[in-house]
């Protein structure tokens, strides 16, 4: 781990807010990763992605900033290449990447061909079902993925837009609920098995995996009121993983974070089949910091302290 005293931080800014589905989440991951950083005397001010941000970077430059913007802007790599435009170091990954990473259908083809598994699927933007009819694609999609399936945006977060579905005459409404929440629909092949959430840190430049987090919802979704009601989700960590499977697991992610060129910190949500398979779901760049998250979570279960991690990846980003 980088040296504590080399350099000295000085005024850091967390970004937070925004105008996405997202923003009263990023409002909470904000004032708490503000707070673990005060903590340890850290100059740390939560700010928004608003009118004021870019007077704010110039006029008062920050010794850094540590972006905890969830959704688009905050995720699609938009925000941080304001940030490289102005020149403030900032914590996470690049834009390139978190393009990547954001579309979830490109995400997963990279993840493939680095030899990870995630269930087959397919994308289909809203055009396609008023262009072609929607029963009939539903029909196609049906007969060849099979059933049970997952519909979710091919961009987004929070499980907003997302739903299970095993009866075909469920789909379209389905579908309905996706497109409220993005132009285009991924369909994968719904596995059943445990959920789990492995996040990543890198120490001294290198990617190391934190115990994974096991999510049981209280009904069959891990949705947007599951993830931040607290009391709606059981969260068992380290998962429940025979250590072969908890391995692969890690090193699930820490592949993931490393083909998809993400840096700093992420978290890969998986799931794991009954025969212990390890399948790739999705990665977020910027992992929820609220009393609910799973990625404060797997630090504490590592031993270790959410401020000083943070604290650590922000002297990593100004030396």
């Amino acid at each position: 781990m980088a040296d504590l005293n080399v350099p000295e931080l000085g005024h850091v800014i967390v970004l937070a807010g925004g105008l996405s589905y997202e923003r009263e989440v990023s409002l909470r991951s904000g004032r708490r990763v503000a707070d673990a950083l005060r903590a340890l005397d850290v100059d740390a001010q939560v700010h928004d992605a608003d009118a004021t941000l870019l007077q704010t970077l110039q006029q008062a430059p920050p010794d850094a900033v540590f972006p905890v913007l969830h959704g688009s802007m905050g995720e699609d790599g938009a925000i941080r290449d304001v940030l490289e435009l102005v020149g403030v170091p900032y914590v996470g990954a690049r834009p390139d990447a978190c393009r990547v990473a954001w579309d979830k259908p490109t995400a997963k083809s990279v993840v493939r061909a680095a030899g990870l598994a995630t269930p087959p699927s397919v994308t289909l933007p809203k055009e396609v079902f008023h262009d072609l009819g929607a029963a009939a694609v539903l029909e196609c999609v049906v007969r060849r993925l099979g059933l049970p399936l997952f519909v979710k945006p091919a961009r987004g977060g929070s499980a907003l837009g997302a739903s299970v579905v095993r009866e075909a005459g469920d789909l379209p409404a389905a579908m309905v609920g996706c497109f409220a929440y993005g132009d285009a629909a991924l369909i994968e092949r719904h596995i059943e098995g445990t959920e789990v959430a492995v996040s990543v840190i890198e120490r001294d430049g290198e990617p190391v995996a934190l115990p994974a987090v096991e999510i049981v919802p209280a009904g069959e979704l891990y949705d947007y009121t599951a993830r931040y009601d607290a009391g709606d989700t059981e969260f068992v960590t380290p998962a429940r993983l025979p250590e072969e499977v908890a391995r692969r697991a890690a090193e699930a992610a820490v592949t993931a974070h490393r083909a998809l060129g993400l840096r700093d910190l992420s978290r890969t949500d998986l799931i794991v089949d009954e025969a212990g398979q390890v399948h790739f779901l999705e990665v977020n760049v910027a992992p929820g910091m609220t009393e609910t998250s799973l990625f404060p979570r797997a630090v504490a279960a590592a031993g270790l302290n959410l401020g000083r991690i943070l604290h650590d990846l922000i002297v990593a980003r100004l030396r």
